[in-house]
């Protein structure tokens, strides 16, 4: 799928590089770690039990968080199985373009239309040698740092992982296994929507380069899972990836719609993962977007 030049252009030009400063007064991806909320707990696990997923997610074969950022500042947070790390496929792709960020942030980089080609179609249609190219470009190595840095901490051994590259998205061995599992592509759900909560509050990148990371989320090129399950509802915007690889089924996104703003991250293991995602993304859409009643007769 092609990219049209004369977007990428004023890309170029409207976010620059600029070193600007992080939001303030807003609280950090941790926030989310403090701020289950009962209600939105007992939703999450009786849209399991309706689905007939809570079997599969007691056996640990799926993992979903999700958090309702209407207010930003007062984020609330569910989670099955949040910090249960599996083989993710190509969802950790958002891990590559969160290192070529930072790396163009830190002047190490160029954001020229190549590479954000390359990025978009990386994000969107899950280009492999576009991962590949960009995760050379950033250093194999240099991601895993970046994700395990003290800013980040999207991988982290103290929470069970989390984010990791470990393998180029091309034949060959994995470089760098993660540490605690031996995974060459992972995730955790509650990992993955920290990313995206950050990403929100600008905790990622300077405040332009957020707006061009959020740009290359959006639009999603392959039409299943959440964005399946998603689809006719009203007035949603999603800015997501996701991942599939044998019996491995991953999908994250950002979705706002009638005023609401939620994350979604879902991991199965099993080979009616994709379905199970694409059945779970209304399901709990429904438990953050209020559904429209239809207007009463008039007399």
């Amino acid at each position: 799928m092609g990219v049209n030049r004369s977007i990428i252009a004023s890309l170029i030009m409207a976010f620059g590089l600029c070193m600007g400063a992080l939001a303030d007064g807003v609280a950090s991806g941790d926030a989310l770690r403090e701020s289950y909320d009962p209600d939105l707990q007992e939703g999450l696990e009786t849209t399991l039990q309706r689905l007939s997923l809570d079997d599969d997610a007691a056996r640990e074969k799926l993992c979903v968080t999700v958090v309702d950022i209407t207010n930003l500042r007062e984020p609330r947070v569910a989670e099955v199985n949040g910090d249960h790390m599996m083989y993710a496929a190509s969802m950790p792709k958002i891990a590559i373009l969160l290192g070529a960020f930072v790396e163009a942030e830190r002047g190490r980089l160029k954001l020229d239309q190549t590479n954000i080609e390359s990025m978009t179609r990386m994000i969107r249609v899950s280009s492999n040698s576009d991962a590949t190219r960009m995760l050379n470009l950033v250093g194999k190595r240099r991601v895993n740092r970046i994700l395990q840095s003290e800013r980040y901490r999207l991988y982290d051994p103290a929470v069970n992982g989390g984010l990791w590259v470990g393998k180029e998205y091309a034949q060959g061995a994995a470089f760098e296994r993660d540490p605690l599992h031996n995974l060459s592509h992972g995730a955790t759900a509650m990992q993955t929507a920290r990313f995206y909560y950050m990403l929100e509050t600008g905790e990622l990148v300077n405040p332009k380069l957020t707006r061009l990371m959020k740009s290359m989320l959006s639009e999603p090129g392959i039409k299943h899972k959440f964005v399946k399950g998603l689809a006719g509802m009203p007035g949603v915007k999603i800015y997501r990836k996701s991942g599939s690889w044998d019996h491995w089924h991953a999908d994250s996104a950002l979705i706002e719609a009638e005023g609401r703003k939620y994350i979604l991250v879902a991991l199965a293991d099993d080979p009616r993962g994709g379905d199970w995602l694409a059945s779970l993304a209304p399901a709990v859409h429904r438990l953050i977007v209020p559904t429209r009643l239809a207007a009463a007769p008039a007399h």
